[in-house]
C-alpha cells in the first residue's frame, strides 16, 4: 500500500472542478469528491472525473440504519470509486451492512473507511455537546477498533491520532488523514492539524489536502510540494 496525497475538490460546480483539474497536465491527482460537489452535480461528476483518469475518494459519510446504508453503498459501488466512507458512530452492525452493500458480485469493492471524530471536533465539544465522557483519543481508538471488527479497511482521523490507531489496530489498518497544512500556512477551521512531513512520520497512509492546494496561487506547485513532503 503506497502513500498518496488526496486533493479535496471542495467546489460547488463541475465547471469549477474541471477548471482546477485542467491545471494538471502531467499528474492525475487522487481526488476527493465531498458532499458539496456531489449534491450539486450528482453521479455524473464522479463518472466524468473517473473518465479523465483520476482515482476518487467519494466522501459522503453515510450514517443511517444498517439496511439504508447497505442499499446506498450498493448504489455507490456501481460508480467505480476507489474509496468511500461512513461514520463509525453508526455502530458495528451498520458498518458490516455497508461492507455487504459495497461488495460487488465479483467480490471486489472500493476501500471503505470510517470517520472517527471530525477534525473540527475538540475534546471539550465532544464531551460537553455530544456527552461522550471518554477522552477523544480513547473514543477514536475504540471507533477504529469497531471499524476493524466490522471488516473495514481503515479510518479517517487526524494525523495526530494515526499513530495510536496503527498501534491498536495494526500497521495494515489504513489511516486517511485530513487536517494537513503546510508549516507556513493557515489552519482554517480545523482544530487538530499537522504538516505533510509530520503526517508521514506519524504513519498516515493517505493525507487529504484541500485549500492549501486548491486555493494556492499555483495549485500544481502546491500539490507537488505536498507529494514531495509526504511521499518523498
Amino acid at each position: 500500500m503506497g502513500k498518496d496525497v488526496i486533493v479535496a475538490c471542495d467546489f460547488s460546480s463541475a465547471q469549477a472542478t474541471f477548471d482546477f483539474l485542467d491545471k494538471f497536465t502531467e499528474e492525475k491527482p487522487f481526488v476527493k469528491i465531498g458532499m458539496e460537489l456531489y449534491y450539486a452535480e450528482g453521479p455524473s461528476i464522479v463518472k466524468e472525473i473517473k473518465r479523465r483518469g483520476h482515482k476518487i475518494f467519494l466522501d459522503l459519510k453515510l450514517h443511517d440504519i444498517p439496511n439504508t446504508v447497505k442499499k446506498s453503498m450498493s448504489v455507490l459501488s456501481k460508480l467505480d470509486v476507489d474509496m468511500t466512507n461512513l461514520h463509525a458512530a453508526g455502530t458495528i452492525d451498520m458498518m458490516k451492512a455497508a461492507v455487504e452493500g459495497l461488495t460487488r458480485e465479483d467480490g471486489t469493492r472500493p476501500i471503505l473507511i470510517a470517520v472517527t471524530q471530525l477534525t473540527s471536533t475538540s475534546e471539550e465539544r465532544m464531551q460537553n455537546e455530544l456527552l461522550i465522557s471518554a477522552s477523544i483519543n480513547d473514543t477514536i481508538v475504540k471507533y477504529a477498533n469497531n471499524a476493524k471488527i466490522a471488516g473495514l479497511d481503515g479510518v479517517v482521523c487526524s494525523p495526530l491520532e494515526a499513530g495510536m490507531v496503527k498501534e491498536s489496530c495494526g500497521k495494515a489498518f489504513m489511516t486517511v488523514t485530513p487536517g494537513v497544512r503546510f508549516a507556513d500556512g493557515d489552519v482554517g477551521d480545523q482544530v487538530r492539524v499537522t504538516t505533510p512531513a509530520k503526517a508521514k512520520e506519524i504513519g498516515s497512509d493517505y493525507i487529504v489536502v484541500g485549500r492549501p492546494i486548491t486555493a494556492a496561487a499555483d495549485p500544481v506547485a502546491a500539490y507537488r510540494r505536498c507529494v514531495a513532503e509526504f511521499v518523498g
